[in-house]
């Protein structure tokens, strides 16, 4: 085969054993890799409970992992929320990707739960279990190889029971959402290491080179990539100036959409002030990740969520919020956002020791941290006050008000695992332009463009290639590079169909555990209260029957019935 191995490990850690399965090819052309084939393993045990020993943790390459195409260090990890219940992915960056790939797998299975605390140990086809006792409680930063493995590891805050616990790759690339690091816990297994010292086989190389240079070209064209004041130049905090200037920034737990200390707490100011560098996924010309002599620089999300949304004004808090997230294996969106909730309850603000000594109690289940641990919906609703838990099926929205992008309040109701800007991600053509502007303050043709939107992602996450390189480029140049790499003859069209095919599979694994309309909405706050309005700009509520309107109408493109559920003749359409 070429870009796929044809070969997946399956571990089970309750006997010790572990086995090789090669799937049949038609099956890596109907699914592609990725978060379609982890989807494919995870579907007939998606009704488990996420702490089950059968059910499966999967961490899946993709056929263009490991290859000279753009980008191609990512990967998926794939499981069930133990926040939400739901499906749950995590496309993941680093170098662990193309290792798994390079030690001849596309793919690594992990069932079961071990007698004591122990570790996988992958070194191309030699697999190892060994004793990991001696590692309980260490920090994210206590387990690194260097050299030519990489590492996915959790740390205390899943050993302790937080719900939104992610998995680390190589040290600071999070697999955050949802808590799949909760899952690995549930398992006694500490880390994932694995070294490759194989190559990947593709068809035409000089395919996949046409296809590079032809990506390449449009990425350099872009401002938002590689402009001045674009994400390859400033990171992903190249969007906080965007958030703030367009009012729609979570403030004060998204009671407003503006933060007056904004202009103090940018990305310029991440870079003045610590004198960053730029670093990023294996192969990836666009090196988004920022670092500095003070430690790995927060992503937008972290940056605004733990200023804006908590009314943080305090930089340094913010760089040492997100030192404690990666140390102890938390998601930012998740822990920042419960923390904006119990301010709302409390009618308090903390000082930023006051924040900063809550999130250790958080990871360590300490004090208060032992209900806050379970993220804001639980505990919202334990305290009487769920409309204070910004949340969409119990995941925490992440940095952009939907009350300032229509169809980013409709991509957070459908998504497959909750409140989830990456699903769709509207903020694409609403804010950025591409690859056309839209009315953000209009629901009008959204139902569709969400629905494509999360077609063509699901099949970007199955390739699996980065998202950032979409604001350039397309599937038509993205299927290129496919046909390069296993030389299977595949059409933009043909990658659509697949991703539409995978997502409604993800629907439909979450309507067996009892997910409908009913999860598919809002809080209630973005129908009834304004945001922050000024200089021109109009935040107003939702007008909730548009809404509605806008949510039945993705229903019938999806393919759902009114209810949100899927109809037996679009699976076996799709054949599901």
């Amino acid at each position: 085969m070429h870009g796929w191995t044809g070969k997946v490990l399956i571990v089970d850690l309750s006997n010790g054993t572990h086995m090789v399965q090669r799937p049949e090819k038609t099956l890596y052309e109907t699914c592609i890799g990725g978060r379609g084939l982890a989807g494919h393993y995870f579907f007939d045990r998606a009704g488990l409970a996420f702490d089950d020993p059968d059910m499966p943790l999967l961490f899946f390459t993709g056929p263009l992992t490991g290859t000279s195409s753009p980008a191609p260090g990512r990967m998926t990890v794939m499981s069930r929320s133990p926040l939400t219940g739901t499906v749950c992915d995590a496309s993941v960056g680093g170098r662990l990707g193309t290792r798994i790939k390079r030690a001849g797998w596309d793919g690594i299975i992990i069932t079961g739960r071990a007698p004591s605390w122990c570790a996988l140990e992958v070194r191309d086809d030699v697999v190892r279990i060994v004793d990991a006792e001696a590692l309980r409680g260490a920090k994210t930063s206590e387990i690194a190889f260097g050299g030519d493995t990489s590492t996915a590891v959790i740390g205390p805050a899943a050993e302790n029971g937080v719900r939104f616990a992610g998995i680390v790759v190589d040290g600071h690339y999070c697999a955050g959402r949802g808590g799949l690091g909760m899952v690995m816990a549930a398992k006694r297994l500490k880390y994932l290491s694995v070294t490759g010292s194989g190559s990947v086989s593709v068809f035409d190389r000089d395919e996949i080179a046409r296809a590079r240079e032809e990506i390449d070209r449009l990425v350099a064209a872009s401002p938002a990539l590689r402009g001045e004041l674009g994400i390859g130049e400033f990171g992903t905090g190249a969007l906080y100036d965007l958030m703030h200037a367009r009012r729609m920034m979570p403030t004060d737990n998204f009671r407003r959409t503006r933060f007056s200390a904004a202009g103090d707490m940018n990305a310029y100011r991440y870079r003045t002030r610590y004198d960053t560098s730029k670093t990023g996924c294996a192969g990836c010309a666009i090196l988004c990740k920022k670092s500095s002599e003070r430690g790995i620089i927060p992503e937008f999300e972290t940056m605004s969520h733990f200023s804006a949304l908590i009314l943080n004004e305090d930089i340094d808090a913010i760089m040492e919020a997100n030192r404690i997230c990666n140390e102890t294996g938390m998601d930012t969106i998740s822990a920042a956002s419960t923390i904006a909730c119990w301010q709302e309850i409390e009618g308090t603000r903390l000082s930023p020791p006051e924040m900063l000594a809550l999130l250790e109690d958080i990871a360590f289940s300490r004090n208060l941290g032992s209900e806050l641990k379970h993220g804001s919906r639980r505990y919202s609703v334990a305290k009487g006050q769920p409309e204070t838990s910004m949340s969409v099926k119990g995941l925490e929205l992440p940095a952009y008000d939907p009350r300032g992008a229509y169809g980013m309040a409709l991509a957070y109701t459908t998504s497959t695992r909750g409140g989830c800007h990456l699903r769709g991600y509207p903020v694409a053509h609403e804010i950025l332009r591409k690859p056309v502007a839209t009315d953000r303050f209009s629901f009008e043709g959204k139902a569709r463009i969400v629905k494509i939107a999360e077609d063509m992602n699901a099949a970007v996450d199955s390739l699996t290639a980065c998202k950032f390189l979409f604001f350039a480029a397309s599937l038509e140049e993205f299927s290129r590079a496919l046909n390069g790499a296993t030389g299977v003859r595949t059409s933009a069209q043909d990658l659509l169909r697949a991703g539409e095919r995978i997502y409604y599979r993800e629907r439909v694994m979450n309507s067996r555990n009892g997910f409908s309309s009913a999860e598919d909405d809002l809080p209630g706050r973005f129908f009834l209260e304004p945001g922050t309005g000024g200089d021109g700009i109009d935040i107003r509520p939702i007008d909730r029957a548009v809404f509605l309107r806008a949510r039945a109408d993705y229903y019938r493109i999806r393919g759902l019935d009114p209810d949100g559920m899927p109809l037996p003749q679009k699976c076996s359409e799709l054949g599901i």
